[in-house]
């Protein structure tokens, strides 16, 4: 699916415009569709606002806007906002929210009393500012898609992630889960790549710290995967690493769609001794942590958005991305 496409979409009334939180990325996809990057300015006043200011006609226009909702957070939230409204008000027809990947997602439920549920929040802002319809990939809580009033189009990045370890030669392959909560997730990774299963026993200690304590499974002399939606503060992958390393692991691979990379995180990875990290452009990784990860591979899912928007712009069905086994063939 990473690929450049061969067939050029008419540029007709689709437009393709990007936040700062992701250029590169939305550069890849109008790269694969074969169109013109839409043109806008996004700029910072002295005192923080933001002001988006469109350079291309969009009235009538089927627009979409490509922003990662990345720490900081909270700036490309609004960023995404005000861009959906400048386009509101400058008449597009249709207003496509493309977040590769959604911030505040883990606050999908009250945990405790007397705190918010800002996913919902967040969803509600993004209908109010104008959307109407979002494009996203590896919700960390599926249910948020029913918080939205409006379609949403969940993609998963697998298809790009299990064609990067179908191209690997790994002895005695094993995916392990990271914890019981991602069962289903890594089931679904062994089923496709041919790999026994493991689970691993954690307990979280605190908002950024947890403990494994047991492996579930056999990982003796094993070529272990691990694979998660996302990375924050890599404290369950680490720890998950080290327990599988006393239970014999020979080798340990860790892949998720999102690098958010927050915190320790980098650190963290660096001291872990993983055979290889595995992540998306979904939020783009700068050069610095590129330096320090020298394990690291970054795998584009510029083709995958892009097919995508290509199916939602001509009303076709993109039901059949969501799907692993069509997704590779694609």
């Amino acid at each position: 699916m990473a690929g450049h496409c061969n067939n050029h979409v008419p540029v007709g009334d689709l437009k393709i415009f990007s936040g700062t939180a992701c250029a590169d990325l939305a550069s890849r996809i109008c790269r694969y569709l074969d169109v013109p990057h839409g043109g806008a300015q996004v700029e910072r006043f002295p005192d923080g606002e933001t002001i988006v200011k469109l350079e291309d006609d969009v009235r009538g226009r089927d627009c979409f806007v490509v922003q990662s909702t990345r720490p900081p957070v909270n700036d490309n939230l609004m960023e995404l906002l005000i861009f959906i409204d400048c386009l509101r008000r400058a008449s597009a027809n249709r207003i496509t929210a493309v977040m590769p990947y959604f911030g505040y997602a883990r606050q999908d439920r009250k945990s405790e009393g007397r705190t918010p549920i800002t996913a919902k929040l967040v969803a509600n802002l993004i209908v109010e500012a104008g959307a109407q319809r979002v494009l996203t990939m590896n919700l960390h809580a599926d249910q948020i898609q029913g918080f939205f009033d409006i379609p949403v189009d969940h993609l998963s990045a697998a298809p790009v992630l299990t064609q990067h370890f179908h191209t690997l030669t790994l002895d005695n392959p094993v995916v392990a889960s990271p914890d019981v909560g991602n069962i289903k997730f890594g089931s679904d990774f062994a089923s496709r790549l041919g790999a026994d299963l493991a689970v691993i026993d954690k307990r979280r200690l605190g908002a950024d710290r947890t403990r494994a304590n047991r492996v579930v499974g056999n990982v003796e002399g094993a070529s272990v995967m691990m694979f998660d939606d996302m990375i924050t503060t890599a404290g369950t992958v680490c720890e998950a690493a080290k327990l599988l390393r006393e239970y014999g692991a020979k080798e340990i691979h860790v892949a998720a769609t999102h690098a958010v990379f927050a915190g320790p995180a980098v650190s963290r990875l660096t001291e872990a001794g993983f055979k290889q990290i595995v992540v998306s452009d979904t939020i783009p990784v700068s050069d610095e942590v590129r330096q320090k990860l020298t394990n690291l591979r970054v795998l584009s899912v510029a083709g995958l958005i892009g097919e995508a928007i290509r199916r939602i712009h001509e009303h076709r069905s993109i039901s059949e991305l969501f799907h692993w086994d069509r997704g590779k063939r694609e």
